[in-house]
């Protein structure tokens, strides 16, 4: 009877709080090409963003038995969000290890599952960008194609920088700007940090970063740092959520002195332990928001957590909770966005 409850109840209880969309995965065998990869996105077409804030999309939407407000229509700050891999199936069509902006299916489990679940944290606080791009396929953190993967990455990577590049010139106006990410990416993410904040003017805009489920190295950046005060204005917060325990086979995921790993009830790189009564919500399943779920604590470069409180949740088996990187903490993060604004503009009185 035990076995069959397991059954039953397990792959809802994963939906729970993974939120993120868990496709059948297809592992691409052939080598890269760039004629076989579709087309670059226009960004002054306003179907290749998964958001912007002056129309309604998926970001406008706020989590089920909240009290959270969508404020972008009056907020001050800017949030340019880069989704992560939703392109894990068998290539269809043009595509190949690069995925197609104008798939119809892509495109939908983005805006359901990322924007919905992840981007919408930043709704409270800033106005939503999120560009659509030729994402690269699952297979890049698998294959052991080096050629292939750094194209197809690097392919992603032309999009964001473009779409990034266009934002700037029609639509900040020199406003802040919070860049925010998770997985894949995050890879760009970094990058994008590198190439337009680091040490450069456009720095003096960066309210803070949200690198998450990504391991970063420490000197990744040479001038902006790692949060370490809850709401520190102008640095960058890190994390890979495991269970308690748990270390990750190595590959995508790191563990080590030298990776930065915040702990976001605690908005610091110490190992502190941080109980679940600090926990200020999650989402998960239909969206709907619960709080103190669980604990956490920093581990040498890895954020490990107890298994969440929920009915059943004795039976959850996940040991890697990548896909709940953000929503797991959802609350957490949107009150952290809150106080990094405000202090932002304490730090920038006279802008």
């Amino acid at each position: 009877m035990y076995a069959l409850i397991r059954i039953i109840l397990i792959p809802s209880l994963l939906l729970i709080f993974t939120g993120c969309f868990r496709p059948k995965r297809y592992l691409i065998e052939s080598a890269y090409s760039m004629d076989q990869q579709p087309n670059a996105p226009d960004y002054s077409n306003s179907a290749h963003w998964a958001t912007l804030p002056d129309r309604q999309d998926a970001a406008d939407l706020i989590p089920r038995k909240s009290a959270y407000i969508d404020q972008q229509s009056t907020a001050k700050v800017d949030v340019f969000f880069i989704h992560p891999t939703l392109y894990a199936a068998k290539p269809e069509g043009n595509q190949s290890w690069n995925a197609d902006v104008n798939d119809a299916r892509i495109n939908a489990r983005v805006d359901s599952n990322s924007i919905i679940n992840q981007a919408t944290v930043f709704n409270g606080s800033g106005r939503i960008y999120s560009p659509r791009y030729r994402q690269a396929h699952y297979s890049v953190f698998v294959t052991k194609d080096t050629a292939a993967r750094d194209q197809a990455l690097a392919l992603a990577y032309s999009d964001v920088k473009k779409a990034f590049e266009y934002y700037l010139r029609h639509y900040n106006k020199n406003r802040p700007i919070i860049i925010a990410s998770h997985s894949q990416g995050s890879i760009h993410a970094i990058r994008l940090i590198q190439d337009f904040f680091d040490g450069k003017e456009l720095q003096a805009q960066l309210v803070a970063a949200y690198l998450i489920g990504r391991p970063i190295s420490k000197g990744t950046f040479k001038y902006i740092s790692p949060i370490e005060t809850p709401g520190q204005a102008g640095t960058f917060a890190s994390w890979c959520t495991f269970k308690k325990g748990y270390h990750p086979e190595k590959g995508f995921f790191q563990e080590g002195p030298t990776i930065v790993s915040t702990n976001p009830l605690l908005w610091n790189t110490s190992d502190a332990y941080a109980s679940r009564s600090l926990h200020r919500g999650g989402v998960g399943l239909n969206f709907k928001f619960r709080k103190k779920l669980t604990d956490a604590q920093n581990h040498n470069g890895l954020l490990w957590i107890s298994k969440p409180r929920v009915p059943f949740g004795f039976l959850l088996p996940i040991k890697n909770w990548h896909v709940a990187d953000i929503n797991m903490f959802y609350g957490n993060l949107r009150e952290n966005v809150a106080l990094q604004v405000e202090n932002y503009f304490k730090t920038h009185s006279t802008r």
